[in-house]
């Protein structure tokens, strides 16, 4: 007969090779635009991407009723402070402490925000009426800080600002990218500060506009993310198969070009990413073709956990661009047609945005491609995107082990009646590692299942694969 420990034992092997040898999966982020008069109640869109495998958003703004909506999903938001009222906040921290007390405060911890972009784009937005200060947004993103430290959320809730492409001065060959010189000293800035509070840098990259601008020049195949067979290599000798990755890298180096590089790793989001499906007149580039070949090859990036030629262990973070059309959206037809659904909710084009492991209820509405039965979806409550748990990596050292179960079973609020007592299903194996996976993992799902609430001085690993065996059930959010 099996005993609890080689059940213990057997299930962590099967869960630990598991992470580490199969492909890892990863959600993915959308922007959601509402510049739009014919847009679905955003209560109707939370319900909806319950079910994707989407567990990201990133508005614009802090709307209260898509606050309000997402609330107890399980999605993660990034919400904004709009470029207008970057100034107001970066003033002082009473005033930055105002700003989050009413936009924010009122809706958490129900809604998961974890992180506030300041502005978008500050620093090279030249829209009319409109002149960014640089010294004015790195204020305003200490004073936000401040704030949040002040009142213990600086660990949940990151503060960062996105960026375009134009801050670099040149991106080609992506070995030898700078950023452009009048920025450099307030980029050196940021980055001081994203490493201080470990943030991430927030960068918006289209490589649209750069084959809409030069189609005689640069291949379609590589603009739209598939493997090329012209590739562009790089002098150090990195290749490239797609235009993102270069991208990627240009920024990567850029970074290192200021100093940090070896000494401090600033992680990468790509905040906005996309590709139009109709455009201005002449525009051969924006067809719902194109735009459905881009957006599904980044949805499969976004998922691999793929890294660059220049950085391959790294994990970026993708966001596309964007969920709806918006329809009242400034500028040309193009801007007003990257979404991947209609104002209806009716697919622009096809895209497959199923979630295979996700839980959620039965939809069959909208067009998002929701789980449905046949996929295991149905009945129960919602719960956002993948059945995610936190365990400890099986050569983590006894001694810090120890610290995160006193940590977790007492500040960190966890109830672990399950493991000190022998009655507990969770007692046996009665070892140090069984107990420390039980209580991270309480801890992870409580506090919303962010990266870095899985770290514990770097003995956390993120798990697909359900930890529970016999009667110890691992508890997920």
């Amino acid at each position: 007969m099996v005993t609890t420990t080689e059940l213990f034992l057997l299930t962590f092997a099967l869960l630990i090779h598991t992470t580490f040898f199969s492909s890892s999966v990863s959600a993915v982020g959308v922007n959601y635009g509402t510049l739009g008069n014919n847009l679905p109640s955003p209560k109707k869109v939370a319900e909806l991407l319950q079910s994707t495998l989407i567990n990201k958003i990133k508005i614009y703004d802090t709307n209260p009723e898509i606050l309000q909506a997402f609330s107890n999903t399980g999605i993660d938001l990034i919400v904004a402070v709009e470029n207008s009222r970057v100034s107001n906040i970066s003033s002082d921290t009473s005033a930055a402490d105002q700003w989050l007390s009413t936009r924010l405060l009122p809706f958490i911890p129900a809604t998961s925000v974890v992180a506030i972009a300041v502005g978008n784009e500050y620093l090279t937005t030249s829209d009319e009426g409109f002149s960014p200060d640089p010294d004015v947004l790195i204020r305003a993103m200490r004073n936000l800080h401040s704030v949040l430290l002040a009142r213990g959320l600086d660990r949940k809730i990151k503060v960062t600002t996105p960026h375009s492409m134009a801050v670099l001065s040149s991106s080609f060959p992506p070995s030898s990218a700078t950023f452009a010189p009048n920025l450099a000293d307030t980029i050196s800035a940021i980055l001081q500060f994203l490493v201080d509070t470990r943030s991430r840098f927030m960068i918006n990259a289209y490589p649209y506009f750069a084959y809409r601008d030069n189609p005689e020049t640069v291949n379609l195949q590589y603009a739209l993310l598939g493997n090329s067979s012209t590739t562009v290599k790089d002098p150090k000798g990195y290749v490239y198969t797609n235009m993102l990755d270069a991208q990627m890298d240009a920024v990567r180096s850029a970074i290192n070009s200021l100093g940090f590089g070896n000494r401090s790793t600033v992680k990468i989001t790509v905040s906005e990413s996309g590709w139009p499906s109709k455009g201005d007149v002449g525009d051969i580039a924006a067809t719902k073709e194109n735009a459905k070949v881009y957006n599904s090859r980044l949805i499969q990036r976004a998922q691999s956990n793929k890294g660059t030629p220049m950085r391959p262990r790294d994990n970026i973070e993708i966001f596309v661009f964007s969920l709806f059309n918006e329809n009242k959206k400034k500028g040309g037809e193009t801007e007003r047609n990257f979404g991947m659904f209609n104002g209806d909710g009716s697919k622009v084009y096809e895209v497959d945005l199923r979630c295979d492991f996700c839980g959620g209820t039965t939809t069959t509405s909208f067009g998002f491609g929701e789980k449905d039965q046949r996929n295991g979806g149905g009945g129960g409550g919602a719960r956002a995107g993948p059945s995610v748990w936190c365990v400890a990596k099986p050569h983590a050292a006894e001694e810090v082990l120890q610290e995160v179960v006193d940590f977790c079973c007492g500040a960190g609020g966890v109830d672990c009646r399950e493991t000190y007592s022998e009655s507990g299903d969770c007692f046996e194996p009665n070892k140090l590692l069984a107990h420390a996976s039980y209580a991270m993992n309480s801890y992870y799902q409580m506090h919303g299942r962010n990266y870095w609430n899985c770290d514990f001085k770097g003995t956390g690993l993120v798990t697909f694969t359900d930890p529970s065996y016999g009667a110890c059930r691992y508890p997920q959010q």
